[in-house]
């Protein structure tokens, strides 16, 4: 078993529990709404902050990993992983109701925190479903997980794009659609390097 894939696993498994237990235990914080984002605010914050440093450092260390077996997954997983260390060191700004008493709806103006914020979020679901389709084609995965990252590509390509058309609506649903997309393709990951280990 390799130790940094076994690591890798956990991170991308620990994410997924850590931001759906953190949001659920918050006061004000709607998870069907808000996006996963909105937890590295206010007094808790911290615990996402972390949650995207840790994660994202997991996923970084299990794609320099597989860089020297298959170099183009393991890359795309590295990105994946340092766009998401990059999520949790910019945070995004208070707006939608959240953290509590803040205004609804958008700021004026947004920090260049928040704007690189966006733009490591970009990253991260972008590169995701990227991932799955070079995994399709991974000489190290065995036939049912290259159906599954199959799957996984196509499922979380259009799940990305609900969650950007419904976060820029301001809908109801935001939240939702990203801890799908978040869920599902995070959760590949954690059985890709376990499967890997």
């Amino acid at each position: 078993m390799n130790t940094a894939l076994l690591i890798a696993a956990a991170a991308a498994a620990g994410f997924v529990v850590v931001f759906t237990l953190d949001g659920w235990t918050r006061p004000e914080y709607r998870p069907v709404y808000h996006p996963v984002s909105a937890l590295a605010l206010g007094g808790r914050g911290w615990v996402q902050t972390a949650n995207f440093i840790a994660a994202g450092a997991g996923v970084t260390l299990g794609g320099l990993t597989l860089v020297g077996t298959t170099w183009p997954f393991g890359v795309a997983l590295a990105v994946l992983g340092l766009g998401t260390v990059a999520s949790g060191a910019f945070r995004m700004d208070p707006m939608r109701g959240y953290p509590p008493g803040t205004p609804e709806g958008d700021p004026e103006q947004f920090t260049w925190r928040h704007r690189w914020h966006d733009h490591a979020g970009f990253v991260v679901f972008a590169t995701l479903p990227v991932a799955a389709v070079i995994a399709v084609f991974a000489p190290a995965l065995s036939g049912p997980l290259r159906l599954v990252s199959a799957v996984v590509a196509v499922t979380n390509a259009m799940l990305a794009m609900k969650f950007g058309q419904a976060w820029e609506a301001d809908h109801p649903r935001t939240g939702l659609w990203q801890k799908l997309a978040l869920g599902i393709g995070w959760g590949w990951l954690a059985a890709v390097f376990f499967a890997l280990a």
